[in-house]
Formats: C-alpha cells, structure tokens, sequence
C-alpha cells in the first residue's frame, strides 16, 4: 500500500488453521495466537525478491495487490504486468506455504475506492464476489485482505453484503481481514459502531494502519510517523488512541491488531518532534523513498539519533539538511520502537501486527533487522 493506505492489516486465524503455524512460531510464553502478517507487493519485488524474504518472523503473507474494477472485474498485474503480475504471485503464495505459513491476497488499497464502491454495488456484487473466490482458487490462496479505504458512511451499507457475501458463499477456513483507518483524536469519526459491530463477527481480524501518522497540515506539530502514545492537540495520532477508539466500538481486543511500518517520514525546517510546522515541510510522503533500508543507509550514519520515551519512538536530527530528500527531521521505526508495540499488544491481549511493507525494511540478503525485532517482540524468536 501506498502511504495514504494510512488505512493496511493483520490477521486473526481461528483453530485448527492456526495450529500448525502456531508450531512453528510461537516459543514459551507465547502460547496465544499472535500473527504477524507481513504485506508484500509486486513493485518491490525487485528490494525484496521472494526467495530472499525471511518467513521466519511472519505468520501471514500478505500479497499484493489485485484492484478491483468498477464492473466487478479484477486488475490482477500485481502493480507489475498482465503476465509477469501473476506468476510473482502464484510464487509468492507457494513460498508461503512452503514455509508453512498462510498467504493472504490484498484487494485495493491506495486509490481504489472508486472500484471498491462500483463493484460492490448491488449492480456488480454478485460478480465481484464471484471473482474474489475465484482468484482465491487460482492463487491458491488462504484469505482475502480487504483493503477498502477511505470508508466514507455511505459506503458501509455495501461493505457489509460484500463481507456477508464472501462468508456465505466462500469455502470453509476462508481468511478475511481488513485494516482500518488510524484515528484523529480530534475529530474522531462518529457513527461507525454499527458498522464494525456487524463487521467483526464476520473478519477473523481489524488492523490498523497505525504508521505515516504525521503531517505537516495547518496548525499540525512535528510528530512521530508511529507514536505509541503521548498524542496531544496538535499531533493528534497514536496507536493506543487508535486502538482505544475501535475497542469502544466493541471490537474484541483479540480481533485487533496494530501496524508497523518500515518507513519513515521526512522533514524541512524543523529538527525536533512537537514544533510548528508549514505546508510542505513534510519532504516526502511516499513510503517507497522513505524505506528503512534508505534511512538506515543514507540517514542513520549522518544524523544524530535520539529516542522519545513518552511515544516510544525513535527520531533523527540534523541542522543544516543531509541526504538525498534533504531531511532535518526523520521519524522511524527501530528495534526499540517495535519492541515496545510488541509489550503493548501483549499486555493488552490485542490480537498481532501487521508490516508495511516487508521489502522496505529489507537491507539486503539476510539483512532484516525491523523484520527480525518484530519476529523477537511479538512471537519470542
């Protein structure tokens, strides 16, 4: 997903499907079923080939992304090509189960809406779903991730007979999950308990994408892209307001999880968190350029690193601007971070984590050190 995608995933599985992974994964003191579901796209196939991805630290695989056209109809170029998209996939999935570990199509994410509304209208659901579980046949797959964002409250009504559709007519042990939206305290959104109340019952789980949650908006202070806490006014986001917000709503804390990302956030003109930014200071926007590789190469070396115990978060400073992008200020994801969200979800029952993306913290072959502090906070490794 694309950083807008500020919306991701993660991946509850019941019984028995979990059993086997849980095998594998899971050490002493581990024994409730946590998942790890690690989203991989076909653009960074070249960051992250997938005999190089390291199966070891995920649970689930999430592979993207199938787009759904406005008639029903499905894109399925996996962000490469009509034939090369495909057969990435099909690998993709294969590795997986090699590893003994669930693959997970994403359907959407980042500028998909105007699909997702077409093709679960009444007009088209009856095809879309048809092709959903269809490409869950030919991939091979375990479950489908329903990247649909933003909900907008007239799109819930849909939403809803779409899931109901894919329980009703999917086989046994289909996977559906789904990553949500993080959450401005300030203005929270109002009117989605019915939605999720109907939702959570039919989704082995809900994720959000806590991760690029800071901006350099109109009266917006400098922020950590993934506070665990210590939201305020002025930067307003953070995973425990967030995961506080969809417990209201009645979302079983073990239907829940939170997100990483492993990218950060770059900016002009400010070289501390909680000072007033301006429109624009906020240098680059898209995760593909802020990877974790990229920061840890070109940044980590050149920049002075500092860690902020109210958000749990890790940050760099640097005056006057370094680097490619010209950063004064990154916010980011490290091994302490993680290991913080990782005795959250613990302590608080929550059900796992999902990663966006896991070929942007890939360092190079054997070299996942988020992916592997993720693996040591959340499944003991």
């Amino acid at each position: 997903m694309l950083r807008s995608l500020v919306s991701l995933i993660v991946i509850v599985c019941a019984g028995s499907a979990m059993a086997a992974t849980n095998e594998l994964v899971f050490k002493s003191g581990f024994e409730r079923p946590i998942w790890v579901s690690g989203y991989h796209v076909g653009y960074q196939n070249g960051e992250l080939p997938i005999d190089q991805v390291n199966f070891d630290d995920i649970t689930h695989l999430m592979v993207g992304a199938i787009v759904p056209n406005t008639d029903g109809t499905l894109s399925q170029t996996f962000f490469i090509d009509s034939v090369n998209g495909p057969t990435w996939a099909h690998s993709a999935v294969d590795a997986a189960h090699a590893h003994a570990r669930k693959a997970i199509l994403m359907i959407g994410g980042a500028g998909a809406i105007a699909g997702w509304q077409s093709a679960a209208s009444s007009a088209h659901r009856a095809t879309f779903v048809s092709n959903l579980l269809a490409a869950v046949s030919t991939y091979g797959a375990d479950g489908l991730d329903l990247d649909w964002e933003p909900i907008a409250s007239t799109d819930h009504a849909d939403l809803i007979a779409l899931v109901q559709a894919l329980r009703t007519n999917g086989p046994p042990g289909l996977l559906l999950t789904m990553p949500v939206a993080p959450i401005n305290i300030n203005f929270p959104p109002s009117g989605e308990g019915p939605l999720f109340t109907t939702l959570y019952p039919l989704l082995d789980q809900l994720s959000v994408m806590s991760y690029g949650m800071a901006y350099d908006y109109s009266g917006w202070y400098s922020w950590f892209s993934s506070a665990l806490a210590g939201e305020a006014g002025n930067y307003p986001t953070s995973v425990a307001s967030s995961v506080n917000y969809y417990l209201g709503l009645g979302v079983p804390a073990a239907k829940l999880g939170v997100g990483i990302g492993f990218y950060g956030e770059c900016f002009h003109n400010v070289t501390t968190p909680r000072t007033a930014v301006a429109s624009g200071d906020l240098v680059n926007a898209d995760d593909n350029t802020m990877t974790y590789a990229h920061i840890a190469t070109a940044y980590v070396p050149n920049m002075t690193y500092h860690y902020d115990v109210a958000a749990n978060a890790p940050w760099l400073s640097h005056t006057p601007a370094v680097g490619p992008e010209g950063c004064t200020y990154i916010t980011y994801e490290d091994a302490a971070s993680i290991a913080a969200k990782g005795a959250y979800v613990l302590s608080n029952g929550l059900g796992g984590t999902i990663i966006w993306t896991v070929g942007e913290g890939h360092v190079g072959p054997g070299n996942d050190p988020v992916l592997d502090a993720v693996g040591a906070a959340f499944l003991g490794l």
